[in-house]
């Protein structure tokens, strides 16, 4: 019985992956960095500080991987705060409100940092409808790795077979899948050449999984 419902935030609840790209396009250009869309697509779902540091590795420099995370987040909030057109993927928060409304637990698992969570909470007032949140960026290990998601299993209070998560990219469809929990994987039009094939069932829609209809699946 589906109890609890952990989801990823940038490309489910929100539109922010192109103000993420414009972000890090702004910091490869500051870093002199030439990053092709495929390395920069294969990062998605990963924290700001593993981008980074993978990135110092690849193109060895020696910059310390936090001026680069401050870079990216420097010019993230710039264009948080700047762009009117920013909002919610559609049907996120009639999801969500479907989901409280039917007593699901919610918890926000997400590889963005606590002040941009919090930033995307307060601006569409969405903590009223979760029970936690949980960033990645405060933890050892970055989505593939399925830390997160065990955390979070255990924050909503139920077992990891009463959970499911959302996900809309490979790394974190493989970490939600390392952690032993059923995965929607949400083909979103934002998450450009992600692999959902590790998904329990996938998604273009997120009015196809509203608590009737998923219920019906698990």
């Amino acid at each position: 019985m589906l109890k609890a419902v952990i989801f990823d935030m940038d490309g489910v609840i929100v539109n922010s992956e192109p103000l993420h790209n414009l972000a890090y396009k702004k910091m490869f250009e500051e870093f002199k960095l030439e990053v092709s869309n495929s390395l920069y697509e294969s990062f998605t779902g990963q924290s700001t500080h593993s981008i980074c540091k993978q990135l110092c590795e690849i193109f060895n420099l020696n910059d310390d991987p936090n001026l680069l995370v401050q870079s990216k987040r420097k010019h993230f909030k710039v264009i948080f705060d700047n762009d009117t057109s920013f909002q919610m993927i559609d049907g996120a928060l009639e999801l969500i409100q479907d989901y409280f409304d039917n007593k699901i637990t919610l918890v926000l698992a997400s590889s963005a940092s606590m002040t941009n969570i919090d930033r995307v909470f307060e601006k569409f007032d969405l903590n009223k409808y979760f029970k936690s949140k949980i960033s990645g960026a405060d933890l050892k290990e970055s989505k593939p790795n399925p830390e997160i998601f065990v955390k979070a299993a255990k924050l909503t209070g139920h077992s990891k077979e009463e959970c499911i998560v959302i996900e809309d990219s490979t790394n974190g469809i493989v970490a939600a899948k390392s952690a032993g929990i059923y995965c929607v994987g949400y083909n979103s039009f934002n998450s450009k050449n992600q692999n959902y094939d590790n998904a329990n069932i996938v998604i273009t829609d997120l009015n196809e999984i509203k608590f009737n209809k998923i219920s019906k699946r698990l």
